[in-house]
């Protein structure tokens, strides 16, 4: 049975193959290869711009994808989400020239400039706009002032729309890469262990990505404080070091809090401490 995965060309491709390559499954691709060659038997790839990918997840074409959510909710498709993996993350903003009154605009017909015509029309029609609305392809922040009233556009750090003088008066959706999958090939068993055996170790990677294994040594006495110091997944590991009434502890930490933590841990009298990555958390 033949597992039909579909990647991202652009930008974020580099950021799913890396976590692919942690999930077990290596491959290799030119600029002009759309169809590489996979290191595990029974699994085909197909590189696809990252807006086609979800109706074609949808339709039954791939098994299984990855995606920005703007695309899924601009083309409505009908597919399982089956993990946010916070890659690439973008706000579907829109704007309209900085010395504009969105207010005013609203009094009036405006042209509306975007490449994402479902998710522009849903919000101009629930905001009571009079539009008409033209598809971009490409630099939509560029129409404004002279051929756009208002554009709907993704940003990252908004620094496009600053230097084309344009102002954010409004956030329609937040949008990351998605790992999708068709309703159908859930629902066939084989399939369904495959793809859940892939989540599965996906989760653990990105787990592992989040956190570190602290591990100190420290005297009898300052045992009790260094344990109620350190944040554990279960509980704290300890052990006794070999002929000597020192003990080793360690425990599975969140990076982001590991700077404050070793200031503690040191003045908790905790010495030898390392910070050690993790590869997967299972």
């Amino acid at each position: 049975m033949v597992l039909r995965i579909v990647l991202p060309k652009g930008r974020i491709y580099d950021k799913v193959c890396d976590i692919l390559s942690e999930c077990g499954l290596n491959f290799s691709a030119t600029d002009r290869n759309y169809r590489p060659h996979v290191s595990r038997k029974n699994i085909e790839i197909k590189l696809l711009k990252s807006q086609n990918i979800p109706p074609l997840v949808e339709l039954g074409h791939h098994d299984i994808g990855f995606a920005g959510l703007d695309w899924i909710k601009e083309q409505n498709s009908n597919v399982v989400n089956l993990l946010d993996l916070g890659f690439d993350p973008v706000k579907i903003i829109a704007a309209i020239p900085e010395n504009s009154d969105i207010e005013q605009l609203k009094n009036r017909p405006i042209v509306v400039v975007s490449e994402y015509e479902n998710l522009t029309k849903q919000f101009l029609n629930q905001n009571g706009y009079q539009f008409k609305f033209i598809r971009s392809y490409g630099a939509t922040e560029v129409f404004p002032p002279e051929d756009a009233d208002l554009i709907v556009d993704n940003t990252a750090t908004g620094a496009t729309l600053k230097a084309n003088h344009l102002k954010i008066v409004s956030t329609i959706l937040e949008s990351t890469t998605q790992f999708i999958a068709n309703k159908q090939a859930m629902n066939d068993p084989n399939k369904k262990i495959q793809i859940e055996n892939i989540l599965s170790i996906m989760q653990g990677v990105i787990q592992a990505r989040n956190r570190v294994l602290l591990e100190m040594n420290c005297e009898e006495i300052n045992l009790n404080q260094i344990v109620s110091i350190l944040p554990s997944m279960r509980s704290v590991t300890v052990s006794k070091l070999f002929k000597s009434n020192w003990y080793s502890v360690k425990s599975a930490v969140l990076l982001k809090d590991v700077p404050d933590l070793i200031v503690k841990l040191n003045i908790a009298g905790a010495k030898d401490i390392l910070e050690i990555p993790i590869r997967k958390v299972m």
